[in-house]
């Protein structure tokens, strides 16, 4: 591949359940939804994900827990209204 060509993409269409952080204290995050209690995540995944308030708390369907900036997941991801099968 020469450094010109350009790399092949990809569209997700993965559903995932996520939540908004408001702040991260510690191993502690709280989220900007009401009703939702603080979580706390463990060292492991604040030293590998790096959390920060404004991105998103995510979980896939196979039960991997992670960590995505605001923009690429608003950009990559659509909220799922009850009507649309949730």
């Amino acid at each position: 591949m020469s450094a010109s060509s350009e790399m092949p993409r990809y569209r997700s269409h993965k559903e995932v359940w996520a939540l908004k952080i408001a702040s991260v204290d510690g191993t502690t995050l709280t989220f900007e939804k009401s009703g939702y209690a603080p979580l706390d995540v463990g060292a492991e995944f604040i030293e590998r994900h790096k959390p920060e308030a404004g991105g998103y708390y995510v979980v896939y369907k196979d039960g991997y827990k992670s960590f995505s900036p605001a923009e690429p997941f608003e950009e990559g991801y659509t909220f799922i209204t009850k009507s649309m099968g949730g």
